[in-house]
């Protein structure tokens, strides 16, 4: 039986000094409470495995709910469902061309959000 003592280092400091020139540039550049309100329901978002498929099929082309439909092997309904999530959140966004809706991401930073977080699982 391994002692988890012995590997994983203490979450609580055994000296109670505090460094205070590093306590007060990670204050400076701390993110501010609504920014991090936004920014966690961002990645709530990316939670879902649907949700980040979804963002996968749309990482390098537009389609509609039908295509997406078809790509994931779900109902339109469902999609239509995490869509709106994802359109909510400003992650992903639509245009209408006909009686048709065309989905994208919503810019760049998602892409690279997705792209950042792939290399990460795959970098293991």
């Amino acid at each position: 039986m391994v002692d988890i003592a012995q590997t994983a280092p203490a979450a609580y400091c055994e000296e109670n000094i505090i460094h205070h020139e590093q306590v007060q540039a990670a204050r400076a550049d701390l993110i501010d409470s609504p920014a991090a309100g936004d920014l966690a329901h961002t990645f709530q978002a990316l939670a879902d495995p649907t949700r980040v498929r979804l963002i996968s099929a749309l990482s390098n082309t537009e389609l509609c709910v039908c295509d997406l439909a078809a790509v994931l092997g779900m109902t339109q309904s469902a999609v239509s469902h995490q869509l709106r999530t994802l359109r909510d959140l400003r992650l992903v966004k639509s245009r209408r061309t006909g009686r048709e809706i065309f989905y994208t991401l919503d810019d760049d930073h998602i892409r690279q959000l997705f792209r950042l977080g792939l290399n990460h699982i795959q970098h293991r």
